[in-house]
């Protein structure tokens, strides 16, 4: 299994996540936050093209999540999967047959892929986060949280690869020009993980299998990589070159999951 980002930010965000054995190949995308033309683009980049996706995860209904994810579906008649208060948020499109509803807690096979939504505490009608394997590996992927809760803590258990939000350093946000209740809404209960809140839920979840570490969705005007490559190395014993930190613009290149 492997995974990689075409971009990770309030600009917009999508994960691709890759399974592979003898028989071939199956591959879905986690959120679709640009224009159809721009995600198109960024996949190409890493060498795929929109038939090669099987499904479309989306976790909510914010717009650097859910972008084009409706017309991409529509145009390459790829499976969609949300949750049905997601689909709502968005005005309930209509989508040629190709929408499915996921719930937290029920597996979703996707060819040679096995994904798990768990739900997670954010501004949003149901939003939901993701676990997915290829029945051996395991990749954990958190973002858009505010904070920790003990049905999260149990999803991410036992990875070998994390992707963890790591939105803004608290102090950076506190100092920043942002208006009060702006900052308010990120650092709150239903906000943002700050660097401290992604690193006390990699202290709970680090184990020795853990190969891969991704700080996401990072802040470009109230986090740095420094801050966040620091307090996760703090959480887990690890070298801070250790951790990989997706670019806004960029995302990160595939990494394989062994």
């Amino acid at each position: 299994m492997r995974f990689c980002s075409l971009g990770s930010g309030s600009g917009g965000n999508a994960t691709v996540v890759e399974a592979r054995d003898g028989s071939g190949v199956s591959r879905i995308v986690i959120d679709c936050g640009f224009s159809l033309r721009e995600f198109e683009t960024r996949l190409a980049r890493v060498g795929l093209n929109g038939d090669d996706l099987d499904a479309i995860f989306v976790t909510h209904e914010h717009g650097d999540h859910i972008g084009c994810a409706v017309s991409l579906a529509r145009r390459h008649g790829i499976a969609l999967w949300m949750s049905r208060g997601t689909w709502r948020a968005i005005g309930a499109p209509a989508t040629d047959d190709l929408l499915n509803f996921a719930r937290d807690g029920e597996a979703i096979a996707v060819g040679r892929l096995q994904l798990m939504p768990y739900t997670v505490p954010h501004d949003a009608i149901e939003p939901l986060q993701l676990r997915c394997s290829d029945g051996t590996a395991h990749l954990g992927v958190l973002t858009d949280a505010g904070s920790a809760t003990p049905h999260l803590l149990a999803h991410l258990q036992g990875c070998q690869a994390l992707l963890l939000e790591c939105n803004h350093d608290a102090r950076l946000l506190e100092q920043s020009r942002y208006p009060a209740s702006l900052k308010a809404r990120i650092g709150g209960r239903l906000g943002h993980l700050s660097n401290d809140t992604a690193a006390q839920i990699l202290g709970q979840c680090a184990h020795p299998g853990l190969q891969h570490l991704v700080a996401a969705h990072l802040s470009e005007q109230n986090n740095t990589p420094a801050h966040a490559r620091a307090a996760l190395a703090s959480a887990c014993g690890a070298s801070p070159d250790e951790i990989v930190v997706a670019d806004p613009a960029m995302g990160f290149d595939w990494l394989d999951i062994r």
